[in-house]
């Protein structure tokens, strides 16, 4: 990007040969001539800002809104030409609220002006510079978290089938130990898409009903296995009744998951972990307290900032110092806050998430409980499509260990020749795959069978609301997040018609 300077100089004269001064130095330049112009050009980006002080009193107001409204990354450097330093009361109330202002007392050799813009205009490249590479870091973390969901899936399939050939009280150990560790590295890359997400600007909050009890319930579900991993007492405590809440179901549980789990990491096994949910008649707060290490003064004034993580020298890593943050910006995403408090080093920790139960206005019934459908008559034949071999492969031995008959295909071209062929009762379907998606495949078979309706299932990495909303438009009846859970898979295909799809 090529970056120019911005000039708003007293007189048109001023303006002409400080233009033509930058223009030998082969510096872009650009007059203004007002302050409805200066906002326009400010809009459209600049590298750096050249005024004099007698037009402060006319501009400082859209000033100080484009400082305000500028990115976290932008900075723009403003050169103040001024004949009274910092005794005029323009010039300290421009030095305060413009943020990143150079000084500049006339007269001014010509040099030393050169010098001052070119400088200036450095530093706005390096602001440019390191949002490009913030970007490229954002985007290679979504493209990570995606690619890494890939082969979980397989691997997730696999231990299914070897645990339903091989049963054995050895044989559950193993696969319950493969379990834990794929939920872990499931969690690790859910952390990593939503540090993605939310850098980007890709994350919206999707409130509905759900209940207090849900959340810690859910929250403890996610966090099983790293409390059975080291065996810890946990004492959970609940309101009766229970309470109904207006939130984001699913960034909440994670919320508060991720701290359970952070409990869990440094607590010592058997140690003591409580989980309590409270309400005031405005908020609910759920509480977590543990046993653990505990926090430094030093330790809690850094927690919930990204990748913080508190560790004597030569202890391990504990993970990627993500899932605090996370949990502190969902909180905050509902209008809520989030807490944590240590009486010191080796004497455990507590952290306290409020949320409002309800916007203000919206009164709430109590949410009738999620079900997730039973198993009840299997299709007889179902249509594997994933260009992943090692995941449709396994899969489909998998379903065929429940006595369906499988059929498998790797692309979407084939998938639509195949259901033209034989017409199977469902088709579980890639969308990520090369030439012909998931979605245009959806499409093409919902429109050469306008009145077959096989039954439509999406796997994908991504699993956003946007992305649900692309998989019904596609014609999808279902959509599933790798590495997805076989018995709900299972129960989604052989469950009832009516039962809740995208």
């Amino acid at each position: 990007m090529e970056l120019g300077v911005l000039i708003y100089l007293t007189t048109g004269q001023d303006a002409f040969l400080t233009q033509k001064l930058l223009d030998a130095a082969q510096i872009k330049v650009r007059v203004c001539r007002g302050p409805r112009e200066l906002a326009t050009r400010l809009s459209e980006g600049v590298g750096a800002l050249l005024l004099a002080e007698e037009v402060l009193g006319g501009t400082e107001g859209v000033l100080r809104q484009f400082i305000v409204q500028q990115p976290t990354w932008s900075d723009l450097p403003v050169l103040l030409l001024t004949k009274n330093g910092m005794d005029s009361l323009e010039i300290q109330s421009a030095v305060e609220h413009l943020g990143n202002v150079t000084l500049l007392e006339r007269p001014v050799r010509t040099m030393a002006l050169l010098s001052f813009v070119k400088s200036a205009l450095r530093a706005r490249e390096r602001q440019y510079q390191v949002r490009a590479f913030n970007q490229r870091k954002d985007e290679f973390l979504a493209t990570l978290a995606h690619e890494l969901r890939n082969p979980l899936a397989p691997i997730l399939n696999a231990a299914g089938i070897f645990e339903r050939l091989y049963p054995s009280a050895q044989t559950t150990k193993l696969v319950d130990m493969v379990n834990r560790q794929i939920k872990h590295l499931t969690r690790l890359v859910d952390d990593l898409m939503e540090v993605a997400r939310i850098n980007t600007g890709k994350i919206e909050l999707q409130p509905a009903k759900t209940s207090v009890a849900q959340v810690v319930s859910h929250a403890l579900e996610i966090a099983d296995a790293s409390l059975r991993e080291r065996r810890h007492q946990v004492a959970v405590l609940l309101p009766q009744p229970d309470i109904p809440l207006h939130a984001d179901h699913v960034r909440l549980v994670q919320s508060l998951a991720n701290i359970i789990v952070n409990a869990a990491k440094f607590t010592p096994p058997e140690g003591k972990i409580s989980v309590t949910a409270e309400v005031d008649g405005v908020s609910a707060f759920f509480r977590v307290k543990d046993s653990g290490k505990g926090l430094s003064k030093k330790g809690l004034a850094s927690i919930f900032h990204m990748f913080a993580q508190e560790r004597a020298a030569g202890e391990p890593s504990t993970g990627l110092g993500i899932g605090l943050h996370l949990a502190k910006v969902f909180t905050e995403m509902h209008g809520g806050s989030i807490s944590a408090s240590s009486p010191g080093l080796g004497q455990g920790s507590e952290f306290t998430i409020q949320v409002p139960i309800t916007p203000q206005g919206h009164p709430l019934s109590f949410p009738a409980a999620p079900t997730v459908p039973a198993v009840q008559n299997l299709p007889r034949h179902v249509l594997v499509v994933d260009d992943n071999q090692d995941a449709a492969d396994s899969l489909a031995e998998f379903l065929a260990l429940q006595g369906i008959e499988v059929s498998v295909v790797y692309d979407g071209h084939s998938a639509v020749s195949s259901v033209c062929q034989r017409l199977p009762n469902a088709v579980v379907m890639d969308i990520g795959m090369p030439g012909m998606n998931g979605y245009d495949t959806a499409r093409e078979i919902r429109r050469l069978l306008p009145g077959k309706q096989p039954l439509l299932i999406a796997l994908t990495g991504w699993g956003q609301h946007a992305d649900r909303s692309l998989a019904r438009d596609a014609g999808f009846d279902f959509h599933f997040v790798k590495p997805v859970n076989v018995q709900r898979l299972l129960a989604c295909l052989g469950g009832p018609s009516d039962a809740s799809g995208i």
